[in-house]
């Protein structure tokens, strides 16, 4: 399917503005390129800029949004996305994500990339490169946190990286939980719903993916994780946001996109002052160490950054033959 260039006219250069509707990116995506994608950004955050994430609301304080800019050496662009809960009543997701990027001879808009399913590989992407880099080589139980649009992809990026053999879902909604364990028996998958402490206690990874916030008690307890288990934190992408009991803290070696940022909007906001985090960037590209032994506990605070959203939307253009 070609692109659509319906929306605009020339954009001064004499490139006309490509408009890549959702429904090609969501047909064009998927766990291996999204991942690929996520290797490439997190190894360009060693050495080049990463320019930090802004989440804000709508004109009603309910409806939140975040832009994600970002710029490597030859291209730029901003992500926004969006999270409106009141969607469902218009039979539409709570979430929507729409990349812009930059014609850079110009400073006009070249391509606008309508990417909501694309952004929910690109979370879980992040989540298995964290995973890959820091969880047990054999680990094989994953316990998910959230029922909502996330989990699902989380379970399966993750069962990419490491032999999940068991992913045990835990959500406040037992129905939501019970529908989503089918939907991954239906793949062929292992899949039970159970609580919270279970599922800790079994788990050699757990993903944390929900809307929690701080004035909410934690969704599991420190004392509750078994040495050796790997933590993602996927939700906390706002100040105010809040997954892990903080004396997890005290236990774990704590790695994350960006360190300012995840200070200021991540899972870390809620770190004691001096706590270490380390880049996942440079556990990558071998600049740091990942786990040290098989009884670290590993936190991964994914907060955002777009870096990642600039090499997907990439991606996804290389794959309709389109270069900027």
């Amino acid at each position: 399917m070609p692109p659509s260039t319906d929306l605009a006219q020339e954009n001064g250069g004499g490139r006309r503005l490509l408009h890549i509707a959702e429904e090609q990116t969501a047909a064009l995506v998927d766990e291996e390129l999204a991942l690929e994608a996520a290797r490439e950004a997190f190894a360009a955050t060693v050495d080049g800029v990463v320019l930090p994430s802004l989440a804000v609301h709508g004109s009603d304080p309910k409806n939140r949004f975040t832009l994600k800019p970002s710029a490597s050496a030859t291209h730029a662009g901003v992500k926004i996305g969006s999270y409106w809960p009141g969607n469902p009543e218009h039979g539409l997701p709570r979430h929507h994500s729409t990349l812009l990027l930059f014609d850079q001879t110009v400073g006009r808009i070249a391509a606008v990339l309508e990417v909501g399913t694309a952004n929910a590989y690109r979370t879980a992407a992040a989540d298995a490169l964290a995973v890959d880099l820091l969880a047990r080589p054999d680990a094989t139980t994953l316990a998910v946190f959230g029922t909502g649009h996330q989990a699902g992809y989380e379970a399966r990026a993750v069962s990419r990286v490491r032999p999940i053999g068991e992913v045990l879902l835990v959500g406040r909604d037992k129905d939501r939980a019970g529908r989503l364990a089918a939907d991954l028996v239906a793949e062929g998958r292992t899949a039970t719903a159970t609580g919270a402490e279970e599922a800790c206690a079994r788990a050699d990874v757990i993903v944390t993916a929900t809307t929690a916030r701080a004035d909410a008690p934690p969704l599991f307890r420190a004392r509750w994780v078994r040495p050796g288990t790997h933590i993602s934190c996927m939700g906390a992408d706002a100040p105010g946001k809040r997954e892990l009991d903080p004396q997890l803290f005290s236990l774990a070696r704590v790695f994350c996109d960006l360190p300012e940022q995840a200070r200021r909007m991540g899972e870390s906001q809620h770190a004691p002052e001096g706590t270490v985090l380390t880049p996942l960037g440079e556990v990558l590209t071998g600049r740091a160490t990942g786990r040290h032994d098989d009884g670290d506990i590993t936190v991964f605070d994914s907060s955002g950054i777009g870096l990642q959203d600039l090499y997907l939307g990439l991606a996804l253009l290389k794959r309709m033959d389109i270069t900027l």
